[in-house]
């Protein structure tokens, strides 16, 4: 375990899932649970869902585990967390994301769910905040993913790495969503690189090649999870209309507002889902 400034996945030799390998030991160590069955990625907006899924066993910053890093966006808690539900599953809720735009290049960005799964989780439950391009969604609904665009112009794959992604965000893990909320909708997720805000002519383009949700996470995060044979459902809570959609400037703070106010009802739906589990 380390909290020192340097990373072991930006050595170009090392192996990221060896990495992860001992990131899973470190968690073992610190919660004193040896495996963990799902893992839950908390983006803006869905913070509260930690406290609803159940039990809390272990609560510590994610830095203590070796290859994560402090978050550097405001609204992510910097936190690793095990969870055991009433129906005895443990969840590993992971606070800490890195993203893409941060810079420090995609075996960072995915090291959290190489972990979980290296911890022996066999589900990955993503969430994001992001922008809605439905002109009938409105701000603060949560929707689920049906797939992805990758616009990042990156992979987490290396080498000649080959996965089928056919069918990458679970039909069955969202019929199950449903099952709870028959209300939920659904979309194409776009992931784009940033960290500025769309323009109208990208959120255009995005709804032309299919997409109905602009993030800057998630895609990266889902492709790994599938190499490690993990199953993936994916949630956006819809935060503001994409630019060209919405007639007001788009903020940061925006997202956050939109976040705490839908955060009660989307955190006890998302707390339900994973109970179903």
């Amino acid at each position: 375990m380390s909290e020192t400034t340097t990373n072991p996945l930006d050595d170009p030799a090392a192996d990221p899932f060896e990495v992860a390998e001992q990131a899973a030991r470190d968690l073992a160590q610190i919660t004193g649970v040896e495996r963990h069955d799902i893992a839950l990625t908390l983006g803006s907006g869905w913070g509260k869902a930690a406290e609803l899924i159940g039990e809390t066993t272990a609560v510590f910053p994610a830095t203590q585990v070796t290859g994560f890093t402090a978050p550097a966006l405001v609204g992510h808690v910097g936190t690793l967390r095990s969870v055991v539900t009433p129906r005895g599953k443990r969840v590993l809720v992971i606070g800490a994301r890195t993203h893409f735009y941060e810079g420090h290049g995609p075996r960072r960005v995915v090291h959290s769910v190489r972990t979980a799964a290296a911890a022996g989780a066999k589900i990955m439950v993503l969430t994001n905040g992001a922008g809605g391009i439905k002109p009938t969604w409105k701000p603060g609904l949560p929707v689920l993913i049906s797939d992805h665009i990758n616009l990042t112009g990156a992979s987490p794959l290396e080498g000649a790495t080959f996965i089928d992604l056919t069918d990458l965000y679970s039909l069955r893990l969202r019929d199950l969503a449903r099952s709870i909320d028959r209300s939920l909708d659904e979309g194409v997720y776009c992931q784009f690189r940033g960290p500025q805000y769309e323009t109208p002519a990208e959120v255009r383009m995005a709804k032309a090649i299919g997409g109905h949700i602009a993030g800057m996470s998630t895609a990266l995060e889902a492709i790994a999870a599938r190499q490690s044979g993990m199953e993936v459902l994916g949630f956006s809570l819809i935060t503001n209309m994409a630019a060209g959609i919405q007639t007001t400037p788009l903020s940061h703070q925006e997202v956050l507002e939109a976040g705490r106010e839908a955060e009660p009802v989307i955190s006890s739906l998302l707390a339900r889902v994973i109970g179903a589990m």
